[in-house]
């Protein structure tokens, strides 16, 4: 809906760096129809001014803080500002290009509370030797799974799904024997996902 005398920010064309805002942006649209190369660059060395003024710590904080203001001012105009730039902004390029999506790793496990961390460990212990090393990992693995039941089931867990589970899914070389194993105790921000509870 098209209301005469309104501008809404949907209906403008999208900013390239947003944290300068349209006026910067305008401003640098501006400097870009402007014909005498002189008045260009009076204009941009404002514009530059205007951007430091914005954001005034940053310049204590960052050694090339006035490089990087005038690379943005190359990014915000397409690199087609006709200027003298006092510093070499060909390496803004390198900002301006967005990184490549990064592919998440989607493994196909069979329950999900567990995670795909806790199916690594069963593959292990599919293969480990006998001994104290094997007995550290049953024990690391099976409080782990406890906890990570506790979480998914809102604070409870049954230990003898953990011990069924744990057998499953190392194909029967784990029996935990529950008459013999303690689990670890499970303190209140464990069981509530390190979120407070409201009152």
């Amino acid at each position: 809906m098209n209301i005469e005398g309104l501008d809404y920010n949907t209906q403008r064309e999208r900013l390239i760096l947003p944290e300068y805002g349209r006026e910067v942006q305008d401003m640098v649209d501006y400097c870009l129809k402007l014909k005498d190369r002189d008045e260009r660059q009076k204009c941009a060395n404002t514009i530059v001014e205007i951007m430091e003024r914005m954001f005034p710590k940053d310049s204590y904080n960052d050694e090339n803080y006035k490089q990087k203001l005038w690379d943005h001012l190359a990014i915000m105009s397409k690199f087609q500002l006709d200027i003298d730039y006092p510093y070499d902004v060909n390496q803004a390029t390198k900002i301006a290009t967005k990184p490549e999506p990064m592919e998440y790793p989607m493994k196909k496990i069979p329950v999900r509370h567990y995670g795909s961390m806790i199916f690594e460990l069963f593959d292990k212990l599919k293969t480990e030797k006998p001994g104290e090393e094997r007995e550290e990992l049953v024990r690391i693995t099976a409080n782990q799974m406890k906890r990570n039941l506790v979480q998914w089931s809102h604070g409870t867990s049954d230990d003898q799904k953990v011990a069924d589970d744990l057998a499953r899914y190392t194909d029967g070389k784990v029996q935990l024997d529950l008459d013999h194993f303690s689990f670890d105790k499970i303190n209140d921000h464990e069981m509530t996902g390190g979120k407070k509870k409201k009152k």
